[in-house]
């Protein structure tokens, strides 16, 4: 099971970014899948969510309304659209999978997540 994150960069306060979650090992269709980040200093923490049939998504309050979740499993891959960036966004943003067989009880805690990819940074500053 391998997961890689990848798209993110220096953006300026208010602008966007695409991430993307490029999944092998595995079939896609059977695992909901999480993003997470971890600022420095601080502890990692659950952004979104995407059940494994795209029918369910879930977002940390901070970024409702601002980061989309979606999920192409033709291609294997997650995405995480993100708008409005506020520099509170800077961190390393990471990938997870866990195999999905009944809904998700916590699906924005680390602790439910089974695999976990490389992180990719996302900078907001002017």
């Amino acid at each position: 099971v391998q997961l890689q994150a990848s798209g993110g960069g220096l953006v300026q306060p208010g602008g966007s970014l695409r991430l993307s979650c490029a999944t092998s090992g595995f079939t896609l269709d059977y695992y909901a899948i999480g993003w997470f980040r971890q600022a420095p200093g601080k502890e990692r923490e659950g952004v979104s969510c995407i059940s494994k049939t795209g029918e369910n998504t879930y977002y940390a309050d901070s970024v409702k309304g601002r980061f989309t979740v979606s999920r192409d499993n033709a291609r294997n891959t997650v995405y995480l659209q993100m708008t409005g960036l506020k520099p509170e966004d800077t961190a390393v943003y990471y990938c997870a999978a866990v195999f999905q067989l009944v809904r998700l009880r916590a699906p924005l805690q680390k602790e439910t997540y089974d695999y976990w990819g490389q992180g990719t940074l996302v900078t907001v500053s002017s």
